[in-house]
């Protein structure tokens, strides 16, 4: 059931690299060669290579901890490389600072925009280089009018004026990309810039970034997502543990050649969906109600049953998981658990009645940045860890590695500070709290969500395997892949109240994406 696997292929068009430059006709503006960076224990870049060209979208893939963060970090003068060498328009170059990479015309837009909410869009623009007056000072009515000259080049019907905080990230986006053409950047790198946008905003993005080529930009677009990648991008460049293992122009590959060699392996089953072991109900919502958010959710889930929930943004699915988490409070409604009513007033509650919740945002509510690996796993766990009130570290590390391990975690130990791993493996030391607890229901708000192909069929093996253990999961997920492909139900919800609720084989890509948009009638 649900079971979606990617075509292979024998042609070995992966295994090429041609000159990027002689197929484009356009000579590379930024060539780097031999790029290596370490760090104590871990070599990050290993003689990497990368060559942008104007008017050209390449894209960046691999694996989190291929080496894609560090590189960047690397082209805007973050990090300095150990060995190797970085030539713009064919001379060498060094970028000591991030200024430096900023004048030399390399700018990036990351996933989470690197901006200030407490300025208005025109500063957010300007900051740094703002025009000024005669006697020095920042020329505010000159910086407003050059604003909406910079905003209307990307399309944004953005007040100048607008303080940053009350745009959203589509738009901050925006101003993001307003703030490159100011400062008349050559090179434009995105770093996952669709993974918080709408469907329509995406599409936005993808028409800003063909007026980013049309204008000459050289364009490195990393995303882990490939219905993008080859929407978008003329050539690709593989990055796999720190090596640059393949590239060459998009339309010279398959998605699963691009697989074979981000993983270093054939990856042919992403959703390894088991046939379902379905048992009695567990759970059962009703009327659950928030004055604001979302209204009447009902449902009831099963042991060893995968409970997709799917809408567009803004449909109120994370502020309901979040509300049967604990962490809001709703106006009304009644959750049981074997049938008894569970009073749920706190996230403590939740965890108390086996009730976990992955959140979304794992990086601000799922873990505790600055403690290492093994604290972050067990923090819910300390009863099992812990004897007349002192902690017993070497049962902290057993009870860590067991469920790390479980994921495959890649980390160079438990002591690490898990704000230093990719968020790939963040993902999965979120998990593994909450499985330490040995939940009933959990609750994946976008498991996925910023992760590599190869962690994604590692995070859906264990759901499936979890699933199979006689776990309840519910899967909140934007992408339809992941929910066909793992779901035995799915709920679909719209404009914060359930619009449709289908088993799995009853539904295709169109039927979900109609109903959830509420376009016409669902085919």
């Amino acid at each position: 059931m649900g079971t979606i696997t990617m075509t292979s292929t024998q042609d070995t068009k992966s295994s090429q690299k041609p000159n990027l430059s002689q197929k484009s006709g356009s000579k590379p503006i930024l060539q780097l060669s031999g790029i290596s960076k370490s760090f104590p224990g871990v070599k990050a870049l290993d003689e990497v290579s990368l060559q942008l060209i104007p008017g050209q979208v390449t894209a960046l893939v691999g694996e989190n901890g291929a080496g894609k963060s560090t590189l960047v970090k690397v082209l805007t003068g973050i990090y300095q490389p150990d060995g190797g060498q970085i030539l713009l328009e064919g001379e060498p170059v060094t970028f000591p600072t991030a200024h430096d990479a900023s004048a030399a015309g390399v700018t990036a837009i990351h996933q989470e925009t690197v901006l200030f909410d407490d300025l208005s869009v025109a500063e957010n623009i300007f900051l740094g280089h703002a025009p000024r007056n005669r006697f020095g000072l920042i020329d505010k009515k000159q910086m407003t009018v050059d604003a909406i000259a910079m905003l209307a080049r990307v399309g944004a019907d953005i007040d100048p004026n607008t303080n940053l905080r009350e745009l959203g990230i589509a738009n901050k986006h925006l101003v993001a990309v307003a703030r490159a053409l100011s400062v008349d950047a050559r090179i434009v790198v995105m770093d996952e810039p669709t993974a918080a946008l709408s469907h329509k905003e995406i599409n936005e993005l993808y028409e800003l970034v063909e007026k980013l080529k049309a204008d000459g930009k050289a364009i490195l677009f990393i995303s882990h997502k490939f219905d993008e990648i080859f929407r978008i991008a003329d050539n690709y460049t593989v990055f796999r543990d720190g090596r640059m293992v393949g590239e060459g122009a998009i339309a010279d590959i398959t998605q699963n050649e691009l697989v074979t060699l981000m993983v270093g392996r054939s990856v042919d089953q992403i959703f390894p969906k088991r046939q379902p072991n379905i048992a009695e109900e567990v759970l059962q919502v009703v009327g659950y109600s928030h004055p604001t958010e979302f209204e009447d959710i009902g449902f009831t889930i099963r042991k060893g049953e995968i409970l997709g929930f799917y809408g567009l943004v803004g449909a109120g699915r994370s502020e309901f998981m979040q509300s049967l988490f604990g962490i809001t409070k709703p106006s009304k409604g009644v959750v049981k658990l074997d049938g008894d009513v569970a009073v749920i007033r706190s996230p403590a509650d939740a965890i108390d009645l086996g009730i976990v919740y992955v959140p979304e945002d794992r990086g601000k509510q799922g873990t505790v940045i600055g403690l290492p690996i093994f604290q972050n796993v067990t923090l819910p766990s300390l009863h099992k860890t812990s004897s007349n009130g002192f902690l017993r570290m070497a049962e902290e590390f057993k009870l860590a590695r067991e469920y790390t391990s479980r994921l495959d975690l890649r980390a160079t130990s438990l002591d690490q500070d898990v704000g230093k791993l990719s968020g790939g493996n963040q993902q999965k030391v979120v998990i593994a709290k909450w499985l330490a607890i040995q939940p009933r229901v959990i609750i994946l708000d976008e498991p996925t969500k910023g992760i590599d192909i190869g962690s994604k069929a590692a995070v859906h093996e264990f759901m499936s395997e979890l699933a199979a253990q006689g776990l309840a999961i519910i899967m909140v997920s934007s992408e339809i892949p992941e929910i066909l492909g793992m779901s035995d139900r799915v709920i679909i919800m719209r404009e914060g109240r359930m619009v449709g609720e289908y088993e799995n084989d009853d539904l295709s890509p169109e039927t979900l994406v109609r109903i959830a948009a509420d376009i016409g009638a669902a085919a």
